[in-house]
């Protein structure tokens, strides 16, 4: 299956104007998956979710999709502080998954608290639908707490971590 900028736009119009939940798409060279928030029905999210094992070439044709559809994006990490903990920044899940601290089992974790984090690198990971989604750090910060257990499943939303911006 061939998908031209043309086509993928008139779909994503379509489906952003209709009450589908999740629409998977794949081709030979993509695979578009999109999933409204709960919380705002009004906005259509989009995982392209990558597995580590696709080549290169996918990776860049899912680049080039996500680059061209300016309406489409990638959930991000909540910045509230919570209440009576001023400094503080909240991680939260972008989608539903299970909760990885490191790339493999016995395998150092990603971070520790204390660990300090720099913009792109990865804190975990979430594994949804059997594909590993490494979240990356927004900004320079330390770490102050891990509130999730390794392997344990988390909703969207929920708050992984708590961060102090450096």
């Amino acid at each position: 299956m061939k998908l031209d900028h043309e086509d993928l736009n008139r779909l994503l119009e379509k489906i952003s104007k209709s009450d589908i939940q999740e629409f998977l798409l794949e081709g030979e060279d993509f695979k578009l998956e999109i999933k409204r928030n709960l919380f705002d029905q009004n906005q259509v999210t989009n995982n392209l979710v990558s597995n580590t094992s696709v080549d290169k070439q996918t990776i860049a044709n899912q680049k080039s999709i996500n680059d061209n559809v300016p309406f489409v994006n990638q959930p991000e990490a909540s910045q509230v502080a919570p209440p009576g903990r001023s400094g503080l920044i909240e991680i939260t899940s972008p989608m539903v998954g299970t909760f990885y601290r490191a790339a493999a089992p016995g395998e150092e974790p990603f971070v520790e608290v204390g660990t300090n984090v720099k913009v792109g690198q990865t804190i975990c990971i979430l594994e949804a639908m059997k594909l590993m989604n490494e979240i990356e750090s927004e900004f320079n910060a330390e770490i102050i707490e891990i509130l999730v257990e390794n392997g344990t499943p988390v909703e969207f939303g929920q708050v992984l971590m708590r961060v102090k911006q450096s």
